[in-house]
């Protein structure tokens, strides 16, 4: 593809003041021909891989964009290749708990399948470990099969959800899916 690099040409480094926004303002859209559908009781909660067709598209809006960050205490990590920006991750740490919250992980389309969000991870994950951080958590909606596939495959699991958080948004009627994994 035009403008991809291969995962070895690309350059992982900490975000300069300027690449804040321009992280943020990476295209973190998806398409998805499965949703993890949610059954949620007094005893617990089911998860069930249930095909879409036809294939979801989600494109976040604008005001769930930044939800979660914390502003100037979030670290950002950026992998660039040449003079393109191609992913971003933002991370937050609480010291109180010793947890590495990982508000927010972008790979460019164009770049996706590359290594690169596993890479970015892996920085990330190491940079809450020299903060002293024990556990590191995250937030995935529902319908976004995908990334839960692909964090399970980074050691994370499924350690709680909420059936309201989306309430009121855009993105209504999905499920906030709490992941984790020890550092």
């Amino acid at each position: 593809m035009p403008g991809s690099a291969p995962a070895s040409a690309v350059v992982y480094r900490p975000a300069l003041p300027g690449e804040h926004a321009a992280a943020e303002a990476l295209d973190n859209s998806f398409t998805t021909a499965t949703v993890l559908e949610v059954t949620a009781s007094d005893e617990g909660f089911r998860l069930r891989e249930t095909p879409v067709d036809p294939p979801l598209r989600k494109v976040y809006p604008a005001e769930d964009e930044g939800a979660g960050e914390d502003g100037e205490d979030a670290h950002v990590i950026v992998a660039r290749a040449g003079d393109a920006l191609c992913g971003a991750i933002t991370l937050t740490h609480a010291e109180w708990n010793h947890r590495l919250a990982i508000a927010d992980l972008r790979v460019a389309p164009g770049h996706r399948g590359r290594g690169i969000g596993p890479a970015l991870m892996e920085r990330g994950l190491a940079h809450g470990r020299e903060l002293g951080a024990r556990t590191a958590w995250l937030e995935v909606t529902n319908v976004n099969a995908p990334a839960v596939r692909v964090y399970r495959r980074m050691g994370f699991a499924l350690c709680g959800l909420d059936t309201s958080l989306y309430r009121g948004t855009a993105s209504e009627g999905e499920t906030a899916l709490f992941m984790s994994r020890p550092l």
